[in-house]
């Protein structure tokens, strides 16, 4: 039989496909994938050119590190490829118990549990903790996985203006008793590279009898004194503290975390769908997230020479009139605001061979475009200083 002549969709839902990316398209808001050609790296082969980029959230180099490699590499070779089960049936390997143990140890808590990715974390546990009659209060920036995540329960949830403590304490004073309150928050923003304020949020939750949530994908391996994240930058140690984290940015690898008490652990065990019913991750890949959080700890050479070429960001960015938050991140955002501004400066950028990617609505708010400049220990400081001209060569032209 031929199939080839026959519609795939009914007539108005094809209309309706169409329309829709012809609308965003007008907007400036369409997105295409573009195809790297070798290894994840800062610099890659895109269309038989090479392109530096400015774009990855592998800030500490480690997903081309040989060290990851060779871990994954043997792992794939003594225990095979996949898995073949979800994590209650049988596809809990000894070696997610190896990787849990190191995580809890990282961040300094009673216990840990790993997900398949950063997003399906956060669906797990914060499904798992909101119910019916219950309130969630969430930041206006949190990423999308906790946006999501919210939407998954029958809670009340509330995005409160972002960092506004205040609104958080006026609400809570004058609101409705909810039977229980979760308030969550990022701790480095992932399109801002800002610390949200962790201390107030903490003594507003232990005033109001509230549970705190931090999801720490963007600071887990690169700030604070160890490099254990946003509590370590904060010198916070409360096992009381929910905390999310990803082994797909700094840590170079992929899956997801949380870490908190034995209780929460196995409470979360229990009752999160995005934990039951996914497939366990493939021996490979929790080899390797093993190994990258061996080399996070012992390796500081590494975040050494990372927060060297932020403060040079930094530093230029500030002599070319861009302002910089005070706190120093990997990630440094240029606001630009008109999205069709952002996009000349993004592809201005790529034919001068840098990929710093235009960042627009829905990921941003209205009038907030930008372009997110993110670094690796992987960069160069001559990549830097070539990425500062060619931004100031074109505000100049």
């Amino acid at each position: 039989m031929n199939f080839q002549n026959k519609n795939k969709y009914p007539d108005s839902w094809s209309s309706f496909m169409s329309e829709s990316l012809n609308d965003l398209k007008a907007k400036g808001l369409y997105r295409k994938l573009r195809v790297i050609d070798n290894s994840v790296s800062t610099r890659v082969t895109v269309d038989n050119r090479t392109i530096v980029l400015f774009s990855s959230n592998d800030y500490l180099g480690l997903a081309n590190d040989t060290r990851m490699k060779e871990a994954s590499a043997s792992a794939a070779l003594s225990w095979g490829t996949g898995s073949g089960a979800s994590r209650l049936i049988s596809g809990n390997t000894s070696q997610y118990t190896m990787l849990e143990e190191a995580v809890a140890g990282f961040k300094k808590s009673e216990s840990a549990l790993v997900f398949s990715s950063g997003y399906s974390a956060n669906a797990g546990v914060i499904s798992s903790l909101a119910g019916e009659g219950d309130l969630i209060l969430s930041d206006a920036l949190n990423h999308a996985s906790i946006i999501d995540a919210c939407k998954l329960t029958k809670a009340k949830v509330l995005a409160y203006p972002h960092c506004d403590t205040d609104f958080i304490i006026n609400y809570l004073d004058n609101s409705p008793i909810h039977k229980k309150v979760l308030v969550v928050t990022d701790g480095v923003f992932s399109m801002t590279g800002e610390l949200a304020p962790i201390h107030k949020l903490y003594s507003i939750c232990k005033q109001y009898d509230a549970l705190l949530m931090i999801d720490d994908a963007h600071g887990t391996g690169v700030i604070g004194h160890e490099g254990r994240g946003s509590l370590d930058y904060c010198n916070m140690n409360d096992a009381g503290i929910v905390q999310v984290g990803t082994f797909s940015k700094a840590i170079g690898g992929l899956g997801g975390f949380v870490t908190g008490s034995n209780l929460l652990i196995d409470y979360i065990i229990n009752n999160a769908r995005s934990l039951i019913y996914s497939t366990a991750l493939p021996p490979s890949v929790l080899a390797s997230n093993l190994e990258g959080i061996r080399i996070a700890q012992k390796d500081t050479s590494l975040r050494k020479k990372l927060f060297d070429l932020i403060n040079q960001m930094r530093a230029g960015l500030t002599r070319l009139g861009f302002p910089v938050f005070h706190i120093p991140t990997p990630i440094l955002p240029i606001v630009i605001g008109d999205v069709s501004e952002t996009l000349l400066v993004s592809e201005y950028l790529w034919d001068k061979g840098f990929f710093v990617p235009p960042i627009r609505p829905p990921t941003v708010m209205p009038g907030e475009s930008c372009l997110r400049i993110s670094l690796s220990a992987s960069h160069t400081k001559e990549e830097i200083e070539s990425l500062l001209l060619a931004i100031e060569e074109y505000y100049k032209k």
